[in-house]
């Protein structure tokens, strides 16, 4: 039986890369974006339907997932990948835009799933997978607000797997590194001149150059296609996917090593002040 994913945020980046990938092995695919462009996937393979879908709008939510019910009949897998990053300084970070952050990338993810739990609770089966970010597990500078939405879905995710378990259905986490080259990285760059106050610029100028000189190989949206396929068809109970050479660095220093050992080699990797 070809099995049916949906999937969030698919107009460019992961979650393109991602339902490419599931297309090529034979799945049914519901590419969601929040303003469907025909052209998006140069393709008019039946096995895709493009659909639109607003994470921040149940309403939204409800009529895709029934919408894609309504044309393969199940769906096996959702990935909520839609997101929005978020760069610079708390203390000049308005509440309107920490609440935007937080209605796609945290409570988006909330709404997504509760609207398909039902749904698999009486297919008997199925898996969530939830796109966080390597900033879950080693949280940097400038990027609080984001990685405060990421962790909260990491919490959420684990606590959702348990709660699931006895009907079948699977939470997991793929936690892709930094990408700077992706669309989704690229949209954060505006955000940020309003939000480095000038008693800032000088720790921000020289830590973002610091990440230039980043100590792995950036992340690629080949990676975390793979790593989502990955969550996807695993038949284990793993719940984390790292994807890419940092998240992979950094998670084995968060859940190997010392408390200390971790923040040492965090502080020498992305604290300008303590770089040689």
């Amino acid at each position: 039986m070809t099995r049916t994913v949906l999937i969030t945020g698919t107009s460019s980046g992961y979650g393109k890369a991602a339902a490419e990938l599931f297309l090529a092995r034979g799945w049914n695919v519901l590419a969601t974006m929040r303003r469907p462009d025909p052209a998006a996937f140069g393709t008019t393979d039946p096995r895709l339907k493009l659909l639109p879908l607003d994470v921040t709008d149940s309403g939204s939510i409800a009529r895709a997932v029934a919408d894609g019910l309504a044309t393969f009949g199940a769906i096996d897998v959702v990935v909520n990948n839609a997101g929005i990053g978020l760069a610079g300084a708390v203390e000049a970070t308005p509440d309107a835009v920490v609440r935007e952050i937080f209605e796609t990338n945290t409570f988006g993810v909330f709404a997504t799933c509760r609207a398909i739990i039902p749904q698999m609770r009486r297919q008997g089966r199925g898996v969530i997978v939830n796109v966080t970010s390597s900033a879950a597990i080693a949280p940097m500078p400038l990027v609080a607000v984001y990685t405060a939405s990421k962790c909260a879905v990491e919490g959420f995710t684990e606590s959702l797997s348990h709660e699931l378990e006895p009907f079948g259905i699977s939470a997991r986490l793929v936690e892709p590194g930094y990408a700077p080259t992706t669309n989704f990285s690229a949209a954060t760059g505006p955000r940020i001149q309003a939000l480095i106050p000038p008693d800032y610029a000088g720790f921000a100028r020289d830590y973002f150059a610091r990440m230039a000189d980043y100590p792995t190989p950036y992340c690629t949206e080949a990676e975390v296609a793979d790593a989502v396929l990955a969550a996807a068809t695993d038949e284990g109970r793993r719940i984390r996917y790292p994807a890419g050479p940092d998240t992979r660095l950094v998670s084995e220093l968060r859940w190997s090593t010392s408390e200390d050992r971790y923040l040492e080699e965090m502080r020498r990797m992305f604290s300008p002040r303590l770089a040689s």
